[in-house]
């Protein structure tokens, strides 16, 4: 497992602002998309490629293009809904998966209510979104729904991560890399990630 760091001054720029608590919650909904557009771009940069012959306004000429990849893009329901539309910029002919998960307010374990993905998994490469790695745990439950189903090359992108939920992850998963623009320091008790942002999903869908 790799723990790419996307340390890039836009990214920098744009956690901030996701960060501070006056941010709206419109603003707030913009900055995760496009740090997905950003994050995503690092997380697609070993895509294959192959030449094809194009014929631009003057003349013909070969061109490199993605070598007939399928993509899924799949979403830790809810708040991993927020980086779907920036994925989609990136790979528009991806399919879109969902897995449900809550956190259990006692134990901070994931709960699984609801899993739907697209056909053909096993030759797909899979993208995992999830704007916030605390635990790790609805991470890694996630990613056994994945390849329950068949799916094996798999990769997670999420915006700001817990040195916990890494470990977590690189232990249970250890073939899946991992693409964060942020690791924070810790844990509260209440398993939120500090400083963190608070709740990514109350605060990109305007929720208490």
């Amino acid at each position: 497992m790799s723990i790419t760091i996307v340390d890039h001054p836009m990214i920098k720029h744009k956690v901030a602002l996701l960060k501070d608590k006056n941010t709206t919650t419109k603003d707030f909904s913009q900055l995760v998309e496009e740090l997905a557009v950003l994050l995503g771009y690092e997380a697609t940069r070993e895509f294959a490629t192959e030449l094809v012959e194009i014929e631009t306004p003057l003349e013909k000429t070969q061109c490199e293009m993605l070598s007939g990849k399928k993509v899924a893009i799949v979403p830790i329901l809810r708040a991993g809904l927020g980086m779907v539309a920036g994925m989609q910029r990136i790979v528009p002919s991806a399919r879109v998966g969902h897995i449900g998960l809550y956190r259990d307010e006692k134990t901070l374990e994931p709960v699984e209510y609801y899993c739907k993905l697209p056909s053909g998994l096993a030759e797909r490469d899979i993208i995992l979104v999830d704007p916030m790695l605390a635990t790790g745990g609805s991470a890694c439950d996630a990613i056994r729904w994945i390849k329950a189903k068949g799916g094996k090359r798999i990769k997670m992108i999420s915006i700001i991560a817990a040195p916990i939920g890494l470990q977590r992850l690189k232990k249970e998963h250890p073939d899946v890399d991992v693409f964060i623009a942020c690791e924070d320091r810790e844990l509260n008790a209440a398993g939120y990630i500090l400083p963190g942002l608070g709740d990514a999903g109350d605060r990109i869908f305007g929720t208490k």
